[in-house]
């Protein structure tokens, strides 16, 4: 009985807050594992040859059928020394999310560019700037659904309402994003982005009779990343994430703590742990873990529901693991150019 009535409170506020979530973009606790999401400039903002990244996220199992996120992206440097150390990289990121009974489903490919310009006398500031565009497919399993006017008289009569939608909505969008990424001596760096994405509001609507108001709110974007070494293996990394789209926002803020325990020499590609907490404002608290070798960079992650309906999930979130690899590039480890701050 107590698990009905935690099914039946969460499918009510869900669907009390379907105005306020229709519209809105996939998200992840460990951001920094999807960058080209984050931010178009993002794309290429790191040391090495190329990069892939590969997230999945599991959410909503003890109260509904779980909503289940997966993204994929490669991203690279594809013309180096345009103007001295600057370079224009490019980047593909696919992204799936099925969420709830209904099968809401979210498939997009995006291709995004983005331009990095170093400057300083040391190369050690960097303006990058993206574009991105892509196209998305999304379903609902319109026979799992059903709809208010479809109860008369405590009978139920099916088709009354979902006769007037389809089932599939296809659009493309376009998205851009700026950001800047500075080393201030050998311990300390920072970056700051800034992100719009669905510049052109695509229609987006199951209905079969559309109206100007189904289009897809503007998303907008603001992301600052540091990462302090206050020892010679031991660093913090603090970030803040803040989204805006429609009537919806969004704010993460905390810390990662970060462990060198191979040689410090090569920060970037040597052996370490970490260990971070962070808080979803009116949503979750957030903790993630992982390792670095070779490149490679693992991640785990859990939320602890803190919203109005930690009743019915009693406290239970989303699941997320996360695998990235960066390729080294031989010049790296010559110290040629560094990519100040690869915070996300």
């Amino acid at each position: 009985m107590k698990n009905t009535i935690s099914r039946a409170s969460i499918v009510a506020a869900l669907a009390l807050t379907i105005n306020t979530v229709q519209a809105q973009d996939v998200h992840f606790t460990q951001f920094n594992a999807a960058p080209l999401i984050l931010n178009p400039a993002f794309t290429g903002n790191f040391d090495g040859q190329w990069r892939a990244a590969a997230i999945y996220r599991d959410q909503w199992r003890s109260v509904t059928s779980p909503f289940k996120t997966y993204a994929v992206s490669v991203d690279a440097p594809i013309i180096n020394d345009l103007s001295h150390d600057d370079y224009l990289a490019g980047g593909l990121q696919l992204y799936n999310d099925r969420a709830g009974d209904g099968n809401l489903s979210n498939l997009s490919v995006l291709a995004s560019v983005a331009y990095h310009k170093f400057l300083g006398s040391n190369q050690n500031k960097v303006l990058s700037v993206g574009f991105q565009g892509g196209y998305t497919q999304k379903s609902i399993d319109l026979t799992k659904l059903y709809f208010q006017n479809e109860f008369n008289n405590g009978q139920f009569d099916p088709g009354t309402s979902g006769e007037a939608m389809n089932n599939r909505v296809n659009y493309f969008t376009l998205n851009a994003g700026i950001s800047w990424a500075q080393g201030v001596g050998s311990n300390f760096s920072y970056v700051i982005g800034l992100g719009a994405n669905n510049l052109n509001q695509p229609q987006e609507s199951f209905m079969r009779k559309r109206t100007s108001d189904v289009g897809l709110g503007m998303r907008y974007t603001a992301q600052i990343g540091a990462v302090a070494y206050v020892s010679e293996k031991f660093s913090l990394r603090p970030a803040v994430l803040y989204q805006s789209q429609s009537t919806a926002t969004e704010l993460v803020a905390g810390n990662e703590f970060h462990l060198i325990v191979g040689n410090p020499e090569f920060r970037s590609f040597t052996t370490a742990i970490f260990l971070g907490g962070y808080y979803r404002s009116n949503d979750a608290m957030m903790v993630n873990a992982g390792v670095e070798f070779k490149g490679w960079r693992v991640g785990v992650s859990y939320d602890y529901n803190t919203s109005n309906l930690k009743t019915a999930s009693n406290g239970n979130g989303g699941f997320e693991i996360s695998l990235i690899y960066v390729a080294p590039n031989p010049l790296d480890f010559a110290r040629k150019l560094i990519y100040p701050c690869s915070r996300f």
